[in-house]
């Protein structure tokens, strides 16, 4: 985790490797456009609607993925005390936040065009809704502890150790989200990347949303780099002492 620390350093070196990740990041969801809206053929049943998969999909896993850094930097921070640490959790609820909800929307608007309905009490779709109010509520709770104790947000313990709790526990509902489709009856579709017993992805579909997911990891990655850049900096300037004013002439 030390070079993404370094990373973060408001420094000309690290500024130039945050510029170079954002390019690649550009990069390489510029060819996932292309794989996944052009060169992917279209589903054999769902047709043109099954290309959402390649934002829904990785918006979902990516979801996850930043769950598991509040999670990880949460712990570490309860363990080390390292407020650089709450700072990264912060900026990854953000981005999970964000990225569940494009997750529901481009989920209900293909079930919109697959299944006629934009919402159906499904086990998936519940229970992400319930992920999407939990890590909301989670930046609420910052927000709050923030307000009526005067701490700076991803600066201060008191708002830091109540966070790292409850992002930790609302962790709980990413494994129930992603075997939702297992354990109960649903109309989601279930693993198909993942599960051998099922008929295998066609290679170009299977390319695109690969390529799909690793632009999307890449991005993530970027915006909560330059999230937790953004919170040093702001940290910073409270903290300095405000300019002392020059004694007004009299006469």
């Amino acid at each position: 985790m030390q070079s993404t620390v370094d990373l973060v350093a408001d420094t000309a070196r690290a500024a130039a490797a945050r510029r170079t990740t954002a390019w690649l990041a550009g990069g390489l969801s510029a060819a996932a456009t292309v794989a996944g809206g052009w060169l992917a053929p279209p589903d054999a049943v769902q047709g043109q609607a099954q290309r959402l998969m390649y934002l829904h999909v990785p918006a979902a896993w990516v979801a996850y993925v930043a769950f598991a850094v509040v999670l990880a930097a949460g712990c570490a921070y309860l363990i080390g005390g390292d407020l650089r640490w709450d700072r990264f959790a912060r900026a990854a609820a953000e981005v999970g936040v964000v990225l569940t909800a494009v997750a529901i929307g481009t989920g209900s608007l293909w079930g919109r065009l697959v299944w006629g309905t934009w919402w159906a009490w499904d086990p998936r779709l519940v229970s992400t809704a319930l992920l999407l109010f939990a890590y909301a509520g989670y930046l609420a709770l910052r927000r709050t502890v923030g307000e009526r104790t005067g701490a700076r947000d991803g600066g201060d313990h008191r708002v830091a150790r109540p966070a790292a709790v409850v992002g930790a526990v609302g962790f709980l509902l990413v494994p129930v989200v992603h075997f939702s489709v297992l354990w109960w009856r649903s109309l989601h579709q279930q693993a198909t990347v993942l599960a051998p017993q099922r008929p295998p992805i066609d290679a170009r579909m299977g390319a695109a949303l690969l390529l799909a997911v690793a632009a999307a990891t890449l991005v993530a990655f970027c915006v909560v780099l330059q999230r937790v850049v953004r919170l040093e900096r702001r940290l910073a300037v409270d903290a300095s002492p405000a300019p002392e004013r020059a004694p007004a002439r009299v006469g």
